[in-house]
């Protein structure tokens, strides 16, 4: 408004100059309106003084409305699904699992045992819609002490960053994404009290390594994960134990515990999830295993591991199949300074497993589903060769049958109990019955 008055007395101003013939005419008019002028110039400084001692209405007192931040993406735990989205940018929140077991054997019923098998208490706190941090803490079997069974450790410690609705980054302490149960094992996620024979015999499941991890998402319903990461140390290796028998993987494990980073190791894995109810997916891990260990006899020691799997839900049916396989290589050199010990390093080893479960009942939030599953596996299946008579005997491929059903009371609490068949050693066959939770 003020640009408006001012142009019009300037225009009317050069109009009067234009119309005046007498020079003494045109003097009085130019003082009439410089007069003129003046007199504007002091209005409008008193209507500024005015508006500015003025109350400002509590409407007007209030910022002009700042359009809201992109929402938050959910980055889900290695689901390989399309990130999804939260209403606040940033928060705080706590989550956790656990599970309570008790397991009868039928040859032997004084070995008898019941166990609180985890306790896992996790948060995350997200700064804003980009960057989040997981921590995640387990105490295994009740207590942990100098003179326990019991351990305490962080199972995972990563920040993450969504770089873009597609593509996200790990950083820290988190698990490799292999096999169907490593990401997903929180116990109202499988079927039956124990986890399975195969992905904690020869995936040693849980699996975490230190590194960097990117995680993509395809508009195919194809996801990818590649990275890299600590891996193992072969130098572990204790010979006169049964670890290495029962998971060669897990008895060389580092978990990020001062761990031997000399031999880094890469991994990838890739799934589908294009149709509804399908995701069919493989992945692989290699890396060094010497770890740059002084004088050690088989300094080109190398760990891979690979898998693929399936799992198909159509309708109420839930169908799963595995097969993984591991290999350590340049071991004959180690293995001939261990001879005489009962556990030697197995140059290959694999598993496979099947499984079928129904929804038989539902009302609620409350489910019933029975479930079988069959699994072979062997730890010791190959050995390097040695010098006449001292190369180890494969062991015997172990064959384990279970049955059984899943109660839930609702999605995040069930009450399990299973039976299991052992092919080779039935002295181990046994009952089992578990309560497992997720918050």
């Amino acid at each position: 408004m003020r640009r408006t008055l001012l142009a019009t007395l300037v225009a009317s101003t050069f109009a009067t100059a234009a119309n005046a013939t007498d020079p003494a005419d045109l003097e009085r008019r130019v003082d009439q309106l410089s007069g003129e002028i003046a007199a504007l110039k002091a209005e409008i400084a008193r209507m500024k003084a005015e508006k500015a001692t003025a109350p400002v209405p509590a409407a007007a007192a209030t910022p002009a409305a700042v359009p809201a931040k992109p929402a938050a993406i959910d980055i889900a735990r290695a689901t390989g699904e399309a990130p999804k989205m939260y209403e606040e940018a940033e928060k705080t929140t706590f989550f956790g699992y656990g599970e309570l077991n008790y397991y009868r054997p039928t040859h032997d019923t004084s070995n008898t045992t019941a166990d609180a098998a985890r306790v896992v208490l996790g948060f995350e706190h997200r700064w804003n819609d980009r960057t989040r941090l997981v921590t995640e803490l387990e105490w295994e079997h009740a207590v942990t002490s100098f003179d326990d069974q019991g351990e305490s450790e962080v199972e995972q410690a990563y920040v993450e960053y969504q770089v873009n609705q597609n593509l996200s980054t790990k950083m820290g302490l988190f698990l490799i994404p292999v096999g169907l149960l490593n990401e997903h094992h929180e116990p109202t996620q499988y079927y039956g009290v124990a986890r399975n024979f195969v992905e904690t015999a020869i995936i040693p499941t849980t699996w975490r390594e230190g590194g960097l991890l990117l995680h993509g998402n395809l508009d195919s319903g194809l996801s990818w994960d590649a990275g890299i990461s600590t891996g193992f140390d072969l130098s572990k290796w204790d010979a006169t134990s049964a670890d290495g028998r029962e998971s060669p993987l897990g008895s060389i494990h580092q978990e990020l515990q001062l761990a031997k980073a000399k031999d880094l190791s890469g991994f990838g894995a890739l799934n589908y999830r294009g149709v509804p109810g399908l995701l069919v997916g493989a992945s692989i891990f290699s890396g060094g295993a010497a770890q740059g260990t002084p004088d050690f006899p088989s300094p080109d020691a190398r760990v891979t591991l690979w898998d693929v799997h399936a799992r198909w839900t159509p309708g109420a049916w839930d169908f799963a199949a595995l097969y993984t396989r591991g290999h350590i290589s340049d071991t004959a050199a180690f293995n001939l300074t261990l001879v005489g010990n009962p556990t030697l390093v197995p140059e290959d080893f694999f598993g496979w497993y099947v499984s079928g479960a129904y929804k038989l009942w539902s009302k609620d939030e409350m489910s019933l589903t029975p479930f079988a599953r069959y699994e072979r596996y062997n730890t010791g299946w190959k050995y390097a060769t040695l010098p006449a008579g001292l190369t180890p005997d494969a062991l015997p491929t172990e064959g384990v049958w279970t049955g059984g059903v899943n109660f839930n009371l609702n999605p995040s609490v069930v009450i399990k109990m299973d039976y299991q068949k052992f092919k080779e050693d039935t002295t181990r066959d046994r009952f089992d019955l578990g309560v497992g939770y997720q918050f």
